[in-house]
């Protein structure tokens, strides 16, 4: 549908012009990264200048970026890297995402559950209080919070948790896949002791990702081979990936600033019923999470697909079927999951599409009120 509305950036971004051209040229070059010869060394160029790139996008030194196969292996790095290291016990913020969630569980290890409040923001007032009562037998505190949440867009207070991890001689990982490009993003201001970031969140292509470390933390080798990217991680260097992945970082110089746009569509909305969820936190500017009871998710996204008009349910989705959503659950919202749509915006997004968004639901929501005899609305 060429003049359809995509309004799912979250779940991955269209890929910007820039990223599409250094692929192009990467793949046109060819030559392994490892390779001592000219096409060789000129791979490994296009790698380095890409890593620069990355590493400027979330403010960290290049030398301490590693290129990986996406958020998700840069996540499970980091906390097989933490048991690896002695962590005997995990904090995992209620609301991390299932990569985070899932290889904590399989470590073999405890794993607590840092809470939310009802805005979705994490409470720490319990992690301090956690934190004073550690057990060195468990090692040394391993957290992660994530920068910004993936469905509802709520902002964690990361600097501030991290203060409280390093008053405990802890680590701290941020999953800062939702935020990055999306709102300044600096892994040493916030006290990340490490970080992961996506291409594909950001314009890049799927399956690259990257992962920053600071001194604090101490990384294993979860994937051995030729002694790629300085040792930490094996296989020859997804060089025309990783070089998308850079321009596309270079691109974010002008970060999302569709917070007007979103709330304007949130009023429409919420004028007859729709709930913002995390309304009262900051939130990143693209992203926005309604509920509205009596309006199944997964109709409200079957009808803005017919319409054009792309988004996603707010609920994970298995097999068809809407299961609670752990974040609404965790922020107090558990019986709003069946209703819950996110609409997030990216680079190429304009008003007009919000506004399409807009009419679309409306038209949607009288569909559905006429045949359920609820009171039709009328989207003014």
């Amino acid at each position: 549908m060429s003049n359809a509305v995509y309004l799912d950036h979250n779940a991955t971004a269209v890929v910007r012009p820039q990223a599409r051209a250094a692929i192009a040229q990467a793949l046109e070059a060819g030559g392994n990264p490892s390779s001592i010869h000219a096409a060789g060394r000129s791979a490994r160029a296009r790698v380095e200048h890409a890593r620069d790139q990355v590493a400027a996008l979330i403010a960290a030194p290049a030398s301490t970026v590693v290129f990986t196969s996406g958020g998700t292996e840069a996540n499970a790095i980091t906390i097989e890297s933490a048991v690896a290291a002695g962590a005997r016990r995990l904090i995992v913020s209620a609301i991390e995402h299932d990569s985070v969630q899932e290889t904590a569980r399989v470590q073999g290890v405890a794993v607590e559950v840092l809470p939310v409040d009802a805005d979705g923001r994490a409470d720490l007032a319990w992690l301090r209080g956690r934190l004073a009562t550690w057990d060195v037998a468990d090692g040394k505190p391993f957290v992660a919070l994530m920068l910004a949440n993936n469905e509802t867009g709520v902002i964690q207070p990361v600097a501030e948790a991290a203060a409280l991890v390093r008053a405990a001689d802890g680590w701290l990982h941020v999953d800062a896949i939702q935020a990055a490009g999306k709102i300044a993003v600096d892994s040493r201001a916030l006290g990340a002791d490490t970080l992961s970031i996506s291409a594909h969140k950001i314009g890049g292509p799927q399956g690259v990702g990257a992962l920053t470390f600071g001194p604090r933390a101490t990384l294993s080798r979860r994937q051995h081979g030729g002694g790629q990217e300085r040792g930490r991680r094996g296989g020859t260097e997804n060089c025309p990936g990783i070089s998308g992945f850079g321009a596309a970082a270079n691109a974010c110089s002008d970060l999302l600033d569709q917070a007007a746009w979103r709330d304007a569509a949130a009023d429409r909305l919420k004028a007859v019923g729709a709930l913002v969820m995390g309304e009262a936190a900051p939130r990143l500017p693209n992203t926005l999470c309604i509920a509205t009871p009596g309006f199944p998710a997964d109709v409200q996204v079957m009808a803005l697909d017919l319409a054009g008009v792309m988004v996603s349910a707010g609920a994970a989705c298995s097999s068809g079927k809407v299961k609670a959503s752990p974040v609404l659950e965790a922020m107090g919202q558990g019986e709003l999951s069946g209703c819950a749509i996110r609409v997030s915006g990216g680079w190429n997004t304009t008003e007009a599409d919000w506004n399409r968004f807009v009419e679309a639901w409306f038209e949607a929501h009288a569909r559905h009120a006429a045949r359920h005899r609820q009171p039709a609305v009328v989207g003014a």
